[in-house]
Order: structure tokens, then C-alpha cells, then sequence
């Protein structure tokens, strides 16, 4: 196994453990859990550097990486949504985007195209790990309404944009 998907394995491992510390609940959980949600966000970073630049791209890693990734900002948002700090319907939209994403690269598939992530869906990524991130802290409800917006905001306009770029793909003559 390569470089790159140890990272990706790293991650995975992180999620459970990540839950663990938020389910414990233990004097400064929040923060340990912060740490952990970092930690596996810098894996993802860094296993993305590696696999381009080492040339390790494989296809345990195009199927594990976004899935890892996907599990990850689920597990922080569902706990959150638990919590009452996170609205439900804020989270829906990031998982149907997340499946109307998904579908759409199934059926570019089929027709022999590969769809890479847009720029936007990388600002969406950074953007929503920033702000899970920042959610662990103690924060006004202000300013949490500001993430959960930036959060949503990017999962819609990076959602649009992947439909936009390859609406020839959904054509009805298929």
C-alpha cells in the first residue's frame, strides 16, 4: 500500500475515534475532538499532495478518499445536529449534494468520462472543514449561523457548478 492510502487508512481509523472522544465526553472533549477532526483533515491534505505529486494515484484512492472525507464531515455535522448547534436542513442539503455529485460521476462513467473535483468543490471542502473546525470552539450563535451559511452556500454553488459543467452528460437521448 502505498503512501497516499495509508493516509487515507489513517483517516478512516481517525473517524471512530473521533466519535469516541465527542460520545465519551470527558473536561475538554470538544477541544480533543477538534484535534482529531484536524488531524484526519491534514491527512486528506496531505495524501492528495502525495498521490499527485509521487504519481500514487490509485483506485482504492479515488473510491476511499472522498468516502473517508464524506464520513468524516457527516460524523462532526450529525453530532452537531444532535447537539442542537447545527440545523438538520443544513446538513441535508450538503448529503444530497453529496449524492447528486455522486450520481452524476456514476453516469460520466458509464459514458467513458471522468469528472475531477472543480475548484469549487475544493473551496467547498476547505470551507466546510474549516468551519466544523471552528464549530468545536465556543462561539456565539451569531457566528455559528456564519458557518452554517458559508457552509451551505458552498455546497450549493459547488453542487450547481458540477451539474452546469457537464449537464451533456444528463441529456435524455442517453
Amino acid at each position: 500500500m502505498n503512501t497516499a492510502n495509508k493516509l487515507t487508512m489513517v483517516r478512516i481509523a481517525l473517524i471512530p475515534i473521533f466519535l469516541a472522544v465527542l460520545y465519551i465526553g470527558f473536561p475538554g472533549s470538544n477541544y480533543a475532538a477538534m484535534a482529531v477532526f484536524i488531524a484526519a483533515g491534514l491527512t486528506d491534505i496531505a495524501d492528495g499532495y502525495i498521490a499527485k505529486s509521487r504519481n500514487q494515484v490509485t483506485d482504492f484512492g479515488k473510491f476511499m478518499d472522498p468516502l473517508a472525507d464524506k464520513v468524516l464531515v457527516c460524523a462532526a455535522m450529525i453530532w452537531f445536529v444532535e447537539q442542537g448547534i447545527m440545523p438538520a436542513w443544513a446538513v441535508l442539503i450538503v448529503i444530497i449534494r453529496e449524492f447528486m455529485v455522486t450520481a452524476l460521476r456514476l453516469i460520466a462513467v458509464g459514458n467513458g468520462r471522468v469528472i475531477a473535483a472543480g475548484i469549487s468543490g475544493k473551496i467547498k471542502t476547505a470551507v466546510t472543514m474549516i468551519c466544523l473546525a471552528a464549530m468545536f470552539l465556543p462561539m456565539p450563535q451569531w457566528l455559528i449561523y456564519v458557518n452554517v451559511a458559508a457552509i451551505t452556500v458552498t455546497t450549493v454553488i459547488s453542487g450547481v457548478e458540477y451539474f452546469v459543467k457537464n449537464k451533456d452528460i444528463l441529456s435524455w437521448d442517453r
